[in-house]
């Protein structure tokens, strides 16, 4: 073991001991070249470097470790390959066959680096193979000691995915990206599906349910940071745990899968992962197959792949809507209010206020459009009262200039002999005057 951790950081070794150790007698001799080259630096700078390149017969294993400054990304590529590669050594040093395992697992990952070429199931097809024979082999040395492999099988695909992500993960023979790119759309398409909707049984105003549900995003968008299979599938765990701790405090009681897989359709939803369709073929191919048969994160990592299944095969018969009104809020031209009074009811407890909420808002929605409906009819008739108003004076202005306006009394005329008295009469129009009696005269009696 100490052979190959003095090949893998030799360069690295001799550069760091050969930068730190200088002898104070060459300084002068130092600075004098500096004068003498300070002429030549701006040169330097517009001319093409001496050094070789690297060979091409060079080990990649070698290439990693000394890492080129001219890119970021293959800087921090190669850090986590040399960290990788520390700590599997460390691992194998207290181990019998540690150095032939080193040995093995970092000629096959140099294999590998050569065949980029190759389509996707046959490089998954190499790396399981190599799995199958090293744990084959390991439970022959620890004598069926399962928990010595698997931690030994752990460590192994740690160091090698670290090294291979690049080549390995969304390659360029495969349409993962484009199913990435699909998969995008669909659930950025599905916004408006509600919590209702999926008769997710979670309370989202409680505090803590809350949290986790933030939590549970946080995690399963996380899963794509991560190089190692098993640091993916422990983003989905913990994903699931906060799920159902969310499920639990909002039921008061014991999440059951029913409750489960709803929760998790609707937490991908909200939280659309980035290359989730690419990270669920990366784990697929390259990951331990004990570790996908068995245990929690097999359970959970095939309840994700369903949920995205239904998600991608989601339609209108699946929320209780029908098929118009699914395509309308899918096209974005309309979009749901609230979820149906049916689909809430059997929900959740506190569907039934929700549903009361919407009634509500429902009654005031149409006493709006009925106010509206009314104020434009009181124009309406505003205006046929004035159109009417006009109409009128117009008739009786028709009127008073087809006639004279008064006309005078003759006999009142010559009976007062002048026009003012006749005017002044009361009775002067009263034809019956004649037949009046006589007025009362007043009468004195003696006493």
């Amino acid at each position: 073991m100490q052979r190959e951790e003095e090949e893998a950081y030799a360069s690295r070794h001799q550069r760091t001991q050969s930068s730190s150790i200088a002898p104070f007698s060459k300084f002068e001799e130092r600075k004098t070249k500096e004068k003498s080259s300070k002429v030549h630096t701006v040169t330097k700078f517009f001319t093409p470097s001496t050094k070789t390149p690297p060979k091409k017969d060079a080990g990649p294993f070698d290439a990693q470790s000394t890492p080129s400054p001219s890119s970021s990304a293959s800087r921090h590529s190669s850090v986590d390959s040399d960290h990788a590669t520390r700590e599997f050594i460390d691992f194998l040093k207290p181990l019998k066959s540690g150095r032939e395992i080193f040995k093995q697992c970092r000629a096959f990952t140099e294999s590998m680096v050569y065949k980029r070429d190759m389509g996707a199931d046959e490089l998954s097809e190499c790396v399981q193979d190599f799995y199958q024979n090293l744990s084959e082999r390991l439970q022959t040395q620890f004598k069926g000691s399962s928990e010595h492999v698997e931690s030994v099988m752990d460590e192994v695909e740690k160091y090698m995915m670290t090294r291979l992500y690049k080549e390995v993960f969304c390659p360029e023979t495969t349409d993962d990206e484009k199913k990435d790119l699909a998969i995008q759309k669909r659930i950025r398409a599905l916004h408006w599906v509600t919590i209702e909707m999926l008769c997710v049984p979670v309370d989202e105003e409680i505090p803590v349910v809350s949290d986790s549900v933030v939590k549970a995003i946080t995690d399963v968008i996380e899963m794509d940071s991560k190089r190692v299979p098993k640091d993916k599938l422990g983003c989905i765990t913990r994903c699931s745990k906060h799920i159902f701790n969310a499920i639990k405090v909002s039921k008061k009681e014991a999440a059951s899968a029913d409750d489960f897989l709803p929760t998790l359709i609707y937490i991908v939803l909200k939280a659309n992962p980035p290359r989730l369709q690419s990270n669920i073929q990366y784990i697929t191919r390259f990951s331990n197959p004990s570790r996908l048969m068995t245990g929690e994160d097999g359970y959970y990592f095939t309840n994700l792949c369903c949920a995205v299944a239904f998600i991608e095969k989601l339609d209108g018969q699946s929320l209780n809507l029908s098929s118009e009104e699914f395509e309308l809020y899918m096209s974005g031209k309309a979009s749901p209010n609230w979820p149906q009074a049916t689909g809430a009811s059997s929900c959740s407890p506190g569907s039934a206020v929700l549903s009361q909420v919407h009634k509500r808002l429902d009654l005031l929605t149409g006493l709006g459009e009925r106010q509206e409906r009314v104020i434009e009819k009181a124009r309406q008739l505003e205006s046929d009262l004035i159109d009417w108003t006009d109409e009128v004076e117009q008739k009786v202005q028709s009127v008073l200039e087809s006639f004279p306006p008064e006309t005078q009394n003759p006999a009142a005329t010559s009976a007062s002999g002048t026009t003012s008295a006749a005017s002044s009469a009361i009775d002067a129009d009263n034809v019956e005057n004649e037949l009046l009696p006589p007025p009362l005269q007043p009468q004195v009696f003696a006493g």
